[in-house]
């Protein structure tokens, strides 16, 4: 099916094309049978696939990143499509539209895609209606951010909002303090600054009768040095893992003249140009933890090998997103085959 539709997707802008296929998940999902359907055609189980992290229990390790399904609308269908986990968001506390379109463009020649939407979402509440309806069987992680607009003085209550809000209907959180993918602007690199976001919710969890892993989410373009200080904040804290990494503000390398391409502008790069760094930044992290925390690898994940490079690493589960896009479902089938064969 992929295979028929990928030509029309890919001749439409690629903000649109996403928007069809999730209308085309959500279709196929309210069809009686829809989600059967999509199992059989894509979806691989074996025990040697298996993972228990954090306290969870992963189908298999390969997960579909944030920024996929930003406002809970797909992840059972992802699920049934092969997917052991799907990481929704990032949902702030208010809606917003995020920055004018066009404004998500595929770099065919780099195998890539330039990203600066803002973080557009459309809020709290439409992800708790989502998540409220039961989903017994998909592990379901949730992106936090603040709002664009909410001052850094008081970053901490936005993601307290979401994280209070939606505890009672996802399985982990990520604690997004990566780059906006419009800008360089702030980003909080410094350990007071990560605990002014982290205690809050740490306070809140210790109070609750169900446990939710908290993980934080960085970018690849932190220097090694404020890596380090992330995975010891890991060390030193309540916080279960790290998602390393968000996609990277850096143009360096591409095949693409981005420069030229006025229409584009800034944003941050996914896909294949992110690879070897994203790898990189896991392998440094499991070395300082001595593998001792889980750390769920993503960026530039792109094909079977890449997924074995970044387990090889370090990671404890990946993520996809760039990959899915130009891989399409079988990327999923073709990772979880190949670990198959690996552990036989």
């Amino acid at each position: 099916m992929f295979k028929i539709l990928r030509p029309i997707l890919f001749a439409m802008n690629a903000e649109t094309a996403h928007s069809i296929v999730l209308w085309l998940l959500r279709f196929v999902g309210m069809i009686p049978g829809g989600r059967w359907l999509l199992r059989k055609c894509y979806a691989v189980e074996h025990p040697s696939l298996e993972r228990e992290v954090f306290g969870l229990r992963f189908k298999n390790p390969v997960g579909m990143a944030a920024g996929f399904d930003r406002n809970a609308d797909v992840y059972r269908e992802l699920s049934a499509m092969g997917f052991g986990f799907v990481e929704v968001g990032t949902v702030t506390p208010r809606p917003q539209t995020g920055n004018p379109k066009p404004r998500v463009f595929r770099l065919g020649a780099d195998r890539a895609v330039l990203n600066r939407t803002g973080v557009a979402n459309r809020g709290l509440e439409r992800a708790m209606s989502r998540l409220r309806r039961a989903h017994e069987g998909v592990i379901v992680g949730c992106n936090i951010g603040k709002n664009t607009i909410t001052p850094v003085e008081n970053q901490a209550a936005d993601y307290l909002k979401v994280f209070r809000n939606l505890y009672q209907y996802v399985d982990y959180f990520a604690v997004n303090v990566s780059y906006n993918t419009t800008f360089k602007e702030y980003v909080p690199r410094s350990r007071d600054s990560i605990m002014d976001i982290l205690t809050p919710l740490f306070e809140f969890r210790r109070g609750q009768n169900q446990y939710r892993p908290i993980l934080l989410k960085i970018s690849p373009d932190l220097p090694d040095e404020v890596i380090d200080v992330m995975t010891d904040i890991m060390l030193d804290t309540p916080l279960d893992g790290i998602v390393a990494t968000n996609a990277t503000t850096s143009h360096e390398g591409l095949t693409t003249d981005v420069s030229e391409l006025g229409r584009i502008g800034a944003g941050a790069i996914s896909g294949a140009p992110l690879t070897a760094r994203a790898i990189e930044v896991v392998a440094r992290i499991y070395e300082r933890s001595k593998g001792t925390y889980p750390i769920i690898g993503v960026g530039g994940m792109m094909t079977p090998a890449d997924v074995q490079a970044m387990l090889n690493a370090g990671a404890t589960l990946v993520q996809l997103y760039t990959g899915f896009v130009y891989g399409g479902p079988k990327l999923v089938r073709d990772i979880c085959r190949a670990l198959i064969e690996g552990e036989e």
